[in-house]
């Protein structure tokens, strides 16, 4: 009989990311802690017309892992077409990627 003593994550996972993800390019800010504050961010529609979106507003960030993969969350209001909108902006660590996530 085995009990796998630190075998554990340090970390619980999220399971995989829920709702519709789309790639985007990202702009940010690194503090003088290393904290990553997103400023602007790109996103391509489904006609292919790339749209800007300078307002951000974040309400919290949270590290998290999505199947494994260490992530950081943003829950945010996106101001698009002048609509606020709710979204998740998530950066990739390992893969030095974004995504936005709306659910």
């Amino acid at each position: 009989m085995a009990f796998g003593i630190g075998t554990n994550p340090p970390q619980a996972d999220a399971g995989n990311v829920r709702g519709t993800q789309r790639r985007i390019a990202c702009e940010c800010w690194f503090t003088s802690t290393g904290r990553i504050m997103p400023l602007m961010l790109k996103i391509q529609d489904e006609d292919g017309q790339i749209h800007t979106i300078r307002e951000i507003t974040v309400h919290s960030q949270e590290k998290k892992r999505y199947a494994g993969v260490p992530s950081i969350e943003y829950d945010c209001t996106l101001t698009l077409r002048g609509k606020s909108v709710r979204a998740w902006l998530i950066y990739y660590q390992s893969e030095n990627r974004w995504v936005v996530n709306f659910r």
